[in-house]
């Protein structure tokens, strides 16, 4: 199989699989899936790969859909819980930056056969966590304060405070995703990979999440709608339970 249909298959999977988070634990499912993809697109951004004539960085889905995650939130549960999300990513990123690094701390026994490969993967993850929570805590508070912005925009000019979800989903994400491609790529690999590579990195990291931010719209369209039935179903039901 390709890197090309794998990544597409992993990106259906991973949005797909926040989608049903949310619909079974709410907002906290929301919260738990920033928590998996914050510990797992910081390990998977050792890879690089590449794919559509593109070198670059497996992670781009996965932090991608923390993105995915506060628009979410902010058309669902305001802005407030949007910024709790982004403080649940940091905080998991500074305790996963703690534990990798003790481990490295150690003395391995005789017998062990691990140590070497853990040393060699995770000797260069406090670096690219730092960066990744830099560049995160930056990023994704600018992506909550402009969704807001592009919201209160949008129901100005158009005074329907519901539509236009698609102006506010793209046109915070695409403008925090470039930012994140920028910053992130320069922080972690400048001094281990040469310019070119670098610059090849970040242009084919917007490219990816310029992708991946125009594909995360249908899913938010699609939470909303299941959010809005479940809540109409809930008060239904409410009704029914009184009457």
């Amino acid at each position: 199989m390709t890197n090309e249909i794998l990544l597409v298959i992993t990106l259906l999977v991973e949005y797909s699989a926040l989608i049903l988070l949310h619909q079974y634990f709410g907002k906290n499912g929301l919260f738990m899936w920033t928590s998996i993809a914050t510990i797992a697109a910081n390990i998977e951004v050792l890879m690089l790969v590449k794919a559509f004539g593109m070198e670059m960085t497996l992670g781009n889905i996965l932090f991608a859909s923390t993105f995915l995650v506060t628009d979410i939130v902010s058309e669902l549960y305001g802005k407030k819980e949007s910024k709790k999300a982004v403080k649940i990513g940091i905080a998991t990123s500074i305790s996963f930056i703690v534990i990798s690094s003790s481990w490295l701390l150690y003395q391995p026994s005789s017998g062990d056969f691990a140590t070497p490969s853990i040393r060699t993967i995770f000797s260069n993850t406090p670096r690219l966590m730092f960066a990744s929570l830099a560049v995160y805590v930056i990023v994704q508070f600018f992506d909550v304060w402009l969704y807001h912005k592009w919201w209160a925009f949008t129901d100005k000019l158009f005074e329907n405070h519901d539509k236009y979800l698609w102006v506010r989903n793209n046109g915070s994400t695409i403008l925090s995703q470039f930012l994140n491609s920028l910053l992130f790529n320069v922080f972690a690999f400048y001094g281990t990979y040469d310019n070119i590579t670098i610059w090849n990195i970040i242009v084919s990291s917007f490219v990816i999440f310029l992708i991946t931010s125009l594909a995360d719209t249908p899913f938010v369209y699609i939470c909303r709608h299941l959010y809005r039935k479940k809540q109409t179903k809930g008060g239904a039901d409410k009704n029914l339970d009184t009457y």
